[in-house]
């Protein structure tokens, strides 16, 4: 146990040690909180550019009638052909053209000439803003009040509560649950993949280097391997603590300096939220764009407050366990395999059945997310090899304590096997150089080893 030990330290000292390992704990970070905070500063961040949009109507119906938008704007220009619109289009007096045939009613199609192509914003909001004109439009062409139909539509916001079994009520967010779920899953997909390939590569550069003639001479090759595999384990383990801690810095820094009003904002909409009347939304109903933004806020407040329900201490203690437990799995197979071979050319013919079950992990996350209480989704949470991915997707929904317990038992004990198969690889491949070794041979140096 000293040597596996002895060995464990060297990994590690070595590893943390070298530039690229404190170049991408300090990296990875950064990237994690861009990829949380970029997409929220680019959704605030409006085009501040206003837009001339010249509208030529031959149909006559809306004529001075289109609302402008926050950067957007209709001219309407009398008595000018298009030839002339467009050489002013060119001449860069607009924006764009809307053209708007005369047979809107039948077409329901419109044309707009631009120098550029067109933002998808902009296109969107002429979108919407015809269709609903135009559908405003129809239902006065049919004697129908308009205002009698914004009446009619109703958007429905679905609440969830999880009903535990002392009876208890917690809030819940399928939203929230599905990106815990896949954020934890694929954050094991990419760490197995990682720090499994680190092992193999240790294992054929130490094998091509002849070190480990030396190293055997003083332990036992099952000490070598597992010593190996704990380091690189406990090197993947304290990169992605501090990745963790340091993305929660940099994401509270960065939310503080260039979001401040982001929490006070929710939680202003929740407490809206909580002390609006049953009757105090019956006035949203005269715009059509009330409804879908007291839906949007509904949403993100629903979420915002499942958020603070989340077990935040089941996930986290899960996502180690089955880190490490699919990682030893893994890794144990990438030792041997380095072993067997020469240099990383020779990987390809014994890569697929690792990589295999990885991939179809992947593929059943994403039904997981869908439907977590399906039976696929229950037994490739169960199977070892798609455990560590699967189950951690499952997880936030909420799963019986026994399967959680069943699929933990079957990791270790699959782990332990495939542990103890490995080593009888490493013992006799670590050794053996310039031979093509195939299936057939592994195969005998198992039962060789036995």
């Amino acid at each position: 146990m000293n040597k596996i030990l002895l060995i464990l330290q060297r990994e590690f000292i070595t590893r943390v040690r070298k530039r690229s390992f404190i170049i991408m704990t300090l990296l990875g970070p950064v990237l994690f909180a861009a990829f949380m905070i970029v997409p929220i500063w680019l959704a605030t961040q409006e085009d501040k550019e206003v837009k001339v949009i010249a509208v030529a109507d031959s149909s006559h119906l809306f004529v001075n009638a289109i609302p402008p938008g926050d950067f957007i704007t209709f001219v309407y220009p009398q008595n000018v052909s298009m030839d002339t619109l467009k050489n002013q289009l060119l001449r860069g007096m607009y924006y764009g053209i809307l053209y708007i045939p005369h047979n809107i009613f039948a077409s329901e199609n419109v044309l707009l000439y631009t120098v550029k192509q067109p933002s998808l914003s902009t296109r969107m909001y002429i979108s919407n803003t015809l269709k609903n004109m135009l559908q405003d439009a129809k239902l006065i062409k049919n004697n129908i009040p308009p205002d009698l139909i914004r009446s009619i539509r109703t958007s429905i916001t679905v609440g969830t509560v999880r009903l535990t079994e002392e009876g208890k009520e917690k809030r819940s967010s399928s939203d929230v649950a599905s990106i815990v779920g896949y954020a934890g899953g694929f954050l094991i997909y990419f760490f197995v993949f990682l720090f499994g390939a680190q092992v193999m590569r240790g294992v054929i550069e130490e094998k091509t280097n002849r070190i480990v003639e030396v190293i055997v001479s003083s332990v036992k090759p099952f000490q070598l391997m597992m010593g190996k595999i704990l380091g690189i384990a406990l090197t993947g383990l304290v990169q992605f603590i501090l990745w963790v801690v340091i993305s929660l810095f940099l994401y509270q820094a960065a939310q503080q300096m260039f979001f401040p009003q982001l929490s006070k904002t929710a939680t202003q909409q929740a407490l809206a939220q909580n002390v609006m009347e049953p009757g105090a939304g019956k006035n949203i109903v005269e715009t059509p764009e009330k409804p879908m933004n007291v839906e949007e806020n509904a949403e993100a407040v629903q979420m915002f407050e499942a958020l603070k329900h989340v077990n935040y201490p089941l996930i986290l203690g899960t996502f180690i366990f089955f880190f490490l437990g699919g990682y030893l799995l893994y890794a144990a197979m990438f030792a041997a395999i380095g072993s067997a071979v020469d240099n990383e050319t020779d990987t390809q013919q014994f890569m697929l059945p690792i990589t295999v079950p990885l991939i179809i992990a992947i593929f059943v996350m994403i039904k997981a997310m869908n439907d977590p209480d399906s039976s696929v989704a229950f037994w490739f949470s169960i199977i070892p090899f798609t455990s560590p991915v699967v189950m951690m997707t499952r997880i936030p929904f909420g799963v019986p304590a026994w399967q959680l317990i069943l699929s933990m038992f079957l990791l270790v004990s699959t782990f332990i096997f495939m542990t103890w198969l490995a080593a009888k690889i490493y013992r006799t491949g670590i050794l053996i150089y310039g031979k093509k070794v195939n299936w057939a041979e592994l195969w005998k140096w198992i039962k060789y080893a036995g």
